[in-house]
Formats: structure tokens, C-alpha cells, sequence
């Protein structure tokens, strides 16, 4: 039997909060979280633990928790730190699931434009196992190391906002 292989997101995106109140997925994203997923279109939203931003993938991702869960374990007690392990299992597993059509287009639930801090625009930052979603004013208060993500992000907002490369 085959070991399925990782789904990665790397690159960024960029969404205007369209008329019928819709983001839209970016097609790399899109298609990873179809991956993930055995092909359903259904993206897992929740809150970052530590940033003012959203965190994103598949379906798929959920199967790599536990071991997720017993590696933080392992090192917090190598460290002789602290680990609420059920803290961190609820962080993980309280994702929300939010279906999406075929171009990409999904409905963010109203609680996560406050976590978020999200308003009209939305930028997607790969981060391997996952996807971080910000509000554009909240990646520009990040400090050093940041800096081309953020510029990535005003790239692709004056593209958007301009019409190119928006739909």
C-alpha cells in the first residue's frame, strides 16, 4: 500500500470580499485542500494560537493531530515545560469546516471577521502543513522577518484592487 503523500501549501493569495459576501480561495490552495481532502471542497478554518490571523487546510490535515499532540508533548517535557495537552487538542480540533464551490468562492461565518480581525480583503500565506489568512493591516504590524510576505501582500492587493488578477 502506498503512504499518502504530504500536502504542502506554499505561495500567497489574495481575496476582495466579493458582492454576495464571499472569499475566494486561491486555485494553488484550492486544489491542496481538495487534495487533502480525497477531493471534497471543504476548507477547515480556525483561529491561530498565537498570531491575529486564521490558520487553513484540508481535511486531511486532522488525521496528523495525535501525533501532532504527543511531539509538543515530547518536547515540552524535554524541556520541563508546561503542555495542557487538552488546551492544545481543542486549538486543534475545533476547526470549522466551510464548503466552497469549484471556483473557490466560500462564505467566512461571521466569527472568524472578528477573530481574524478580518474586513474587505483577505492575503493567504503558505506555511507547509497549513495556510495562514490575514487581514492585510494585521501582517504589516509584523515585525522583522515578515517583510515579504508584506510585500507580497500589497503586491497582490494592488493587482485585486486594480482588477487584475481578481475575479
Amino acid at each position: 500500500m502506498e503512504a499518502a503523500r504530504p500536502i504542502s501549501y506554499s505561495g500567497q493569495g489574495f481575496s476582495l470580499l466579493g458582492e454576495k459576501g464571499r472569499f475566494v480561495l486561491p486555485p494553488d490552495f484550492r486544489k491542496a485542500v481538495r487534495d487533502s481532502g480525497k477531493g471534497e471542497r471543504v476548507l477547515c478554518l480556525t483561529k491561530h494560537p498565537r498570531w491575529k490571523c486564521l490558520t487553513g487546510f484540508g481535511l486531511g490535515r486532522a488525521s496528523q493531530f495525535e501525533a501532532e499532540l504527543d511531539r509538543e508533548e515530547r518536547i515540552a517535557l524535554e524541556r520541563g515545560a508546561d503542555f495542557d495537552r487538552e488546551l492544545r487538542a481543542s486549538q486543534l480540533y475545533g476547526f470549522t469546516q466551510i464548503p466552497f464551490d469549484d471556483s473557490g468562492r466560500f462564505v467566512l461565518p461571521e466569527r472568524f471577521f472578528k477573530l481574524g480581525a478580518i474586513a474587505d480583503s483577505i492575503y493567504f500565506q503558505g506555511g507547509g502543513l497549513q495556510f495562514t489568512i490575514w487581514n492585510p493591516d494585521e501582517l504589516a504590524k509584523l515585525g522583522a522577518g515578515w517583510e515579504d510576505a508584506q510585500e507580497a501582500c500589497l503586491d497582490l492587493a494592488a493587482k485585486a484592487r486594480n482588477g487584475k488578477g481578481a475575479r
